[in-house]
């Protein structure tokens, strides 16, 4: 497989994951850990709520206040050894909040990604070089 290929699948299976997201985020807010990739994400065309964890409070405050307001999170950390261990104390905050976070984004974005880029906010830039190739 050529390269132009690997990027034609790579792009494609992507914009795939990029829909679902998009299509979940109409009911369910997205966490991400800062403004660069809220960014990245509306750049894409994120259209619904995106909260970002870097606002200050401890991570289980978030949590709390997030289960208050939703039956459902979907998180979107960053797919670095920190972004995985945020992804994890905040999935299990908010379980022991009685709310369910959706990972399973995340971890196929990270799947398609890692080899490329390892971080949320390099989303936009990736999709804009493989639409290029």
């Amino acid at each position: 497989m050529g390269q132009s290929t690997r990027a034609a699948q790579q792009l494609e299976d992507l914009t795939k994951v990029l829909n679902e997201l998009k299509e979940e985020n109409v009911d369910k807010p997205i966490v991400v850990e800062g403004s660069r990739d809220e960014k990245a994400l509306r750049e894409l065309g994120v259209i619904g709520e995106i909260i970002q964890i870097n606002q200050g409070l401890h991570i289980f405050n978030l949590a709390e206040q997030l289960a208050m307001q939703y039956n459902e999170i979907i998180i979107l950390t960053d797919w670095d050894r920190r972004g995985g261990m945020l992804a994890r104390s905040l999935s299990e905050a908010l379980a022991a909040n009685g709310c369910k976070s959706n990972l399973n984004l995340r971890a196929k974005i990270s799947m398609l990604c890692k080899k490329d880029i390892n971080d949320v906010e390099s989303l936009d830039a990736l999709v804009i070089r493989l639409e290029r190739r």
